[in-house]
């Protein structure tokens, strides 16, 4: 019998989906409900709705509907049977992950009054992250203030850098717990993870998944003296600064696209702005990549994932130029090859293997989900 589990990942204006069987790991269907909001798809219930048509076929076969969420804080953080008192819990974290949270709470009260027979189960980004060692987890600020608002380092697509590094140590046939490895997950959201023996010493998102790499709207890493000074010399409010921060920041902010394609179009073209924010965004990831290799001691392998992980060959090249004393050496050929498989693209002499591995956050939250539900 097929465990099929409907994984919903809902944005502000979209909805990702996609029907997984557990066991197998198959695909039955996926897709993308887009431009919530307008005049054909006015809210998530009709989004939802589309969803139902497309997958007509396959509902009767479902087991359980399993959700995405971002942030559940310190106390929430394993694969969890849906209630009102986890959704109240949820809304409560909403102002930790503004983009994420609410409108994961919008697909999850739609979802339950949609299929209110399945059973719903909500899986946390924070999950693989929150044992991290304290040195990395906490921050140096005021030990009070820190344990009163629960402010210390959470981490984000913990879901991907579990699986991807779970899927590189397969495809290198070598046993997890050996290994020390340093994910990337590159996509609008980017996040990097140090890991040793298949558990996470440390990673670049924090108290938010706005802290660390550049990304496709959001600033990472900024100094928190700009956000004061922005506040009470420029006149910003903390809304305008939040808005910027998330929206209006990254690559987005310095060179006016989100699609790399298009930037590396436009650097191509001679244009200034966009060859500085593709720089600035090399320039935080090197910033990491070394960091991490300091911290791990080296690394056994460094795998590249998500949309511009998976795709781009400029960026993992430029990522990991110049770093052949610390023990990294990339095929350029194998980096350039269009091949969209789990694959190596450093060379044969490399002491550390670079590997590309498409990752599958919907396959790892439907197994999450079959298991809570069969406990």
């Amino acid at each position: 019998m097929n465990r099929n589990v409907l994984v919903l990942n809902s944005g502000s204006s979209s909805l990702k989906y996609a029907v997984v069987d557990a066991d197998s790991g198959d695909t039955v269907a996926d897709g993308i409900v887009e431009r919530i909001g307008d005049s054909e798809v006015t809210d998530h219930a009709a989004a939802l709705q589309v969803v139902f048509d497309e997958l007509a076929d396959d509902m009767d076969r479902l087991v359980a509907v399993g959700h995405r969420v971002v942030h559940g804080g310190p106390d929430i953080y394993r694969p969890t049977l849906v209630d009102d008192a986890l959704i109240a819990k949820i809304e409560q974290l909403s102002p930790l992950a503004p983009l994420h949270n609410p409108p994961a709470l919008q697909g999850i009260e739609v979802a339950r009054k949609a299929l209110p027979q399945l059973p719903h189960v909500a899986v946390f980004d924070t999950a693989f992250f929150h044992d991290l060692p304290a040195a990395a987890a906490t921050y140096a600020i005021d030990r009070e203030v820190a344990e009163r608002w629960d402010v210390r380092r959470y981490g984000f697509h913990g879901t991907s850098h579990q699986y991807v590094s779970e899927q590189a140590a397969r495809f290198l046939g070598a046993p997890l717990d050996s290994l020390r490895q340093i994910v990337l997950h590159l996509g609008n959201g980017a996040s990097a993870s140090a890991i040793a023996g298949g558990r996470p010493v440390d990673t670049s998102m924090g108290l938010t998944p706005m802290e660390g790499l550049v990304m496709g709207t959001r600033s990472g890493d900024i100094d928190p003296g700009a956000l004061v000074y922005l506040w009470r010399t420029a006149g910003m409010s903390v809304e305008d600064i939040e808005d910027m921060l998330n929206r209006r920041s990254g690559v987005r902010g310095l060179g006016g696209e989100i699609d790399f394609r298009i930037l590396h179009q436009r650097i191509d073209a001679g244009d200034a702005q966009a060859r500085q924010a593709y720089e600035v965004y090399i320039h935080r990831l090197r910033k990491y990549i070394g960091a991490y290799l300091a911290l791990l001691g080296g690394a056994d392998v460094i795998t590249f994932t998500a949309g511009v992980g998976e795709n781009d060959a400029e960026v993992r090249r430029d990522a990991l130029t110049g770093l052949t004393a610390l023990g990294v050496e990339l095929d350029e050929q194998l980096n350039s090859s269009p091949d969209r498989a789990a694959r190596r693209i450093s060379t044969e002499a490399s002491p550390t293997t670079v590997l590309v591995v498409p990752t599958d956050e919907e396959l790892a939250i439907a197994r999450a989900c079959a298991d809570v539900i069969e406990q």
